[in-house]
């Protein structure tokens, strides 16, 4: 393999990083909330702000786990299997971007540490082999429509913007496990299913406040 077949892929990973991590992402889907915004109390809208921030932070890492992973992968149908998931998940990034545009916030300071941390675990997992890869993303998917199932639960009652926005995002999921499993996924030990749980907590954690 000759030198450009080596540095041509990292470059793109590393533009990918960029677009991903300039707070400019465009989405090639309507923003499904596309009802008007009601007044929140201050409270609530800090609430609201500090959940999509975490969420943001969660399309921020979802960029970079399906980037390493693609990276990584084997064959040629994986690899445009988790490209075109990682496009679905840039328009849940770029609504994620507009909400907490909305709520006057800001996005998780910590999300360069989030990026590179979740293409490592990316390109790791895809070391393991396509299925094992596929694996991944099913039950990273599994675990992404818990937390936003807890998230729908938490937001403020009035906040029905963001409500909408994590519904559609959870479909979108559930679609994403649904075709890994399809494609071949291999259920993960239940040590790394509670590794990654664990993993994820901490981003979760730390992303509400900082």
């Amino acid at each position: 393999m000759g030198p450009g077949r080596l540095v041509d892929p990292l470059i793109i990973a590393a533009d990918r990083a960029l677009r991903t991590l300039s707070g400019s992402a465009r989405a090639s889907r309507p923003n499904p909330a596309a009802e008007p915004e009601e007044s929140l109390p201050e409270s609530a809208r800090r609430t609201a702000a500090a959940l999509m921030r975490v969420n943001h932070a969660g399309e921020v890492a979802a960029q970079a786990l399906y980037h390493g992973q693609a990276l990584v992968a084997r064959a040629a149908a994986t690899r445009e299997l988790l490209l075109s998931a990682a496009r679905e998940e840039s328009d849940h990034l770029a609504w994620c971007e507009e909400r907490l545009s909305e709520l006057g916030s800001r996005p998780s300071l910590l999300n360069p540490l989030w990026y590179a941390g979740s293409f490592a675990i990316g390109a790791l997992a895809a070391a393991f082999g396509d299925r094992a890869s596929l694996g991944f993303v099913a039950e990273t998917e599994r675990q992404v429509e818990g937390h936003l199932d807890q998230h729908i639960g938490r937001l403020p009652r009035a906040d029905e913007r963001s409500r909408t926005l994590l519904r559609a995002m959870r479909e979108d999921e559930s679609r994403h496990a649904s075709n890994a499993r399809t494609a071949g996924a291999v259920e993960l030990p239940h040590l790394v299913q509670e590794l990654m749980r664990r993993t994820s907590q901490v981003m979760t954690r730390t992303a509400y406040w900082v």
